[in-house]
């Protein structure tokens, strides 16, 4: 699929007034833009946009008109609050004062795929507040921030659930998705963990995890969960852990060179996660072996 991008923001991030700090630009996320920024007072109209727009206000509180005549509203939205646009409407807004936000941009697919392939329609909302919602986005804005390539499964997680909770909290008449506690067969578990194997030194799309499993990346991750009690993300960092021990204990490569062949973005990633998961460093272990 065409990674998303600012032309999936019909112009709002263009505004004159809107100065991005970073975005998820070139990362290859195919399901979710996402960019924070600081923005200055500006009153505009767009057109229908082919991606939901999820807005979370870091700054605050500041006061925001929607709309045109009799539908107008306005209302004073703190730090994390949300401002939510639907696919396929046309927006007018206007901003009331200078503010720091962070932009999710999600494809219908992705909230299709969290209600188990049925419609979803999104609520516009004005100052809603939902804990969980920012603290996603938040993380989503952190892995940016931060981005390694070997971070694109818990990425792609965190798209899944930021879609999931916009469909469970603000889907305008949804009936949420019925709860999936049947876990993976064995054939669709060796079939994940056989692709997890061979693309070990890869960024790794959830997409194509379930794939391997015949199923939708919602139910995919809800399965693989039950029947491994991890993440696909934590399952997966585990394989590249374990690879990178087995390297280092009997092989004489540069610790770099392993770091890279196990799918750690570079010596100092795989020493941090090393370090947190097993209180030892490549090169600690390395000498006892």
């Amino acid at each position: 699929m065409t990674e998303l991008g600012p032309a999936d923001t019909v112009g709002i991030l263009r505004q004159p007034g809107v100065r991005t700090r970073h975005s998820s630009s070139g990362l290859g996320w195919d399901r979710l833009y996402l960019a924070a920024q600081e923005e200055q007072p500006y009153h505009a109209a767009f057109d229908p946009a082919p991606t939901h727009l999820v807005i979370l206000h870091l700054s605050g509180p500041v006061t925001v008109r929607r709309g045109r005549g009799a539908d107008r509203r306005s209302g004073t939205i703190p730090a994390g609050g949300l401002f939510l646009q639907p696919a396929g409407r046309t927006l007018a807004v206007e901003l009331g004062g200078r503010l720091e936000t962070i932009h999710a941009y999600l494809t219908d697919e992705a909230l299709r795929d969290a209600n188990d392939g049925r419609p979803v329609e999104l609520s516009e909302e004005l100052g809603a507040s939902d804990p969980l919602t920012e603290q996603l986005m938040l993380a989503l804005e952190g892995t940016v921030r931060s981005w390694e390539p070997s971070a694109r499964t818990y990425a792609d997680q965190l798209t899944a659930m930021l879609a999931a909770q916009l469909v469970r909290r603000h889907g305008a008449g949804a009936a949420p998705p019925a709860p999936d506690r049947a876990g993976l067969s064995r054939r669709q578990l060796a079939a994940v963990r056989e692709l997890m194997e061979q693309r070990l030194a890869e960024p790794l799309p959830i997409a194509d995890l379930a794939d391997a499993a015949a199923l939708s990346a919602s139910q995919f991750t809800r399965r693989f969960r039950a029947s491994t009690g991890r993440s696909p993300h934590q399952f997966l960092l585990r394989l590249r852990l374990d690879a990178a021990c087995r390297l280092l204990r009997t092989g004489s490569d540069p610790i770099a060179e392993v770091a890279a062949a196990c799918g750690f973005s570079h010596q100092e990633h795989l020493t941090r996660v090393m370090r947190a998961r097993l209180g030892t460093t490549p090169a600690a272990l390395r000498r006892s072996g």
